[in-house]
């Protein structure tokens, strides 16, 4: 259920921290909530001593934002559009883990973003008919070899909105990140594809409505296509280009990187074949290879135990905080470390050890990301 005063509390702070973001987490992380800090405004010094006089400011006139904020929040909650806190189970926790996260997501859609497997294609808006060709024969592959991957994109012409539309051609939900608000759509003209990813993905921005699609913007959302995935994968790209820039944010977050290569001399190719070059992305040619490299391949001999029902009590007896380790696995699959120490009540310096005993036991297994999984 939702706490209404948290969710305004962190959509006020969420405005601040566009020139305050480093200081505004740090409060938030000292204070334990978004509603503590706006509860000690005037007196934020006791939680940050050192904080500079134009965040103390702000702070102390921030309520002439919450006008504004339970404005959106009404509006958010008639338009079928979530809120997420950075602390919301649903938040992409992936995200949530990078410095500069959004301290709220606002989001329009039905799937998990929390999937034990996410995906970003990127890449120029000029994209040409080998581009295209490479996108269908990956995502038709892909969603035989690992049907439960999220794709990630930004909606844009050319690569993003292709990705989209091949992932829902294949049965795969795909997420759109904006770089405007959800009451307006850019472009106008991939609207059809847009409604159609609301129930099989969604669209998912850091800004509130009546916000413009800034150039700026665009720079902005590649962080969370970035952040919020397991791997980033450049289709095509000249020598400059948003996909570049999300492809070394991506490295910069410690995503895996992927490139297709092209033609010597086709501009599309470009950036791509230079990023091979310089090793910062690993050569993709297949779906096959890509899915070995993140370790997504099925084990068949624990598909074959799940459909011929082998039960549980073939492994060893668990200790306690193991047995609460598989509990909370078994109520909420798929959690990343610090989101499952958190639900376990156990430091991560020790759950850690937990895990690999728990592997060793062929209990859990260990995800791209960070992310463990529970083998039921």
């Amino acid at each position: 259920m939702m706490n209404e005063k948290e969710v305004i509390s962190a959509m006020i702070l969420a405005r601040l921290s566009y020139y305050h973001l480093a200081a505004i987490h740090q409060l938030y992380r000292e204070a334990g909530s978004a509603a503590a800090v706006l509860d000690n405004r005037n007196n934020i010094r006791d939680i940050i001593p050192d904080a500079n006089n134009r965040l103390v400011e702000a702070l102390r006139d921030c309520e002439a934002i919450r006008p504004r904020v339970e404005e959106e929040l009404s509006y958010d909650l008639n338009h079928g559009i979530r809120p997420l806190i950075i602390s919301d189970v649903d938040y992409p926790h992936r995200l949530a883990e990078c410095d500069d996260a959004p301290l709220v997501l606002f989001f329009k859609g039905n799937t998990d973003l929390n999937k034990s497997r996410v995906i970003n294609l990127v890449g120029t808006r000029k994209c040409t008919v080998y581009g295209q060709d490479l996108i269908q024969r990956f995502l038709a592959d892909l969603s035989r070899l690992s049907p439960d991957t999220l794709i990630v994109s930004g909606l844009a012409y050319g690569i993003d909105i292709c990705a989209h539309r091949q992932a829902l051609a294949n049965g795969l939900d795909t997420v759109a990140v904006l770089a405007h608000g959800l009451d307006d759509l850019y472009p106008h003209t991939h609207r059809a594809t847009a409604t159609e990813m609301i129930g099989h993905g969604g669209l998912l921005t850091e800004f509130m409505t009546r916000t413009n699609a800034d150039k700026i913007n665009f720079v902005r959302r590649n962080r969370i296509v970035a952040g919020m995935s397991d791997a980033c994968i450049l289709v095509e790209s000249a020598k400059k280009g948003g996909g570049l820039i999300t492809a070394e944010i991506s490295r910069g977050y410690d995503r895996e990187v992927f490139a297709f290569p092209g033609r010597i001399g086709d501009t599309y190719s470009e950036g791509c074949n230079q990023l091979i070059a310089d090793n910062g992305a690993v050569l993709l040619t297949n779906a096959e290879d890509f899915v070995k490299t993140m370790g997504w391949e099925t084990d068949a001999s624990l598909e074959k135990a799940r459909k011929e029902g082998i039960e549980r009590v073939m492994f060893p007896e668990f200790s306690d905080e193991e047995a609460t380790v598989v509990n909370v696995l078994s109520n909420n699959n798929d959690l990343h470390l610090n989101m499952l120490a958190t639900q376990c009540g156990i430091p991560v310096n020790q759950l850690t050890g937990l895990l690999f005993e728990l592997e060793m036991k062929g209990v859990v297994r260990t995800m791209a990301g960070g992310v463990y999984h529970l083998l039921k």
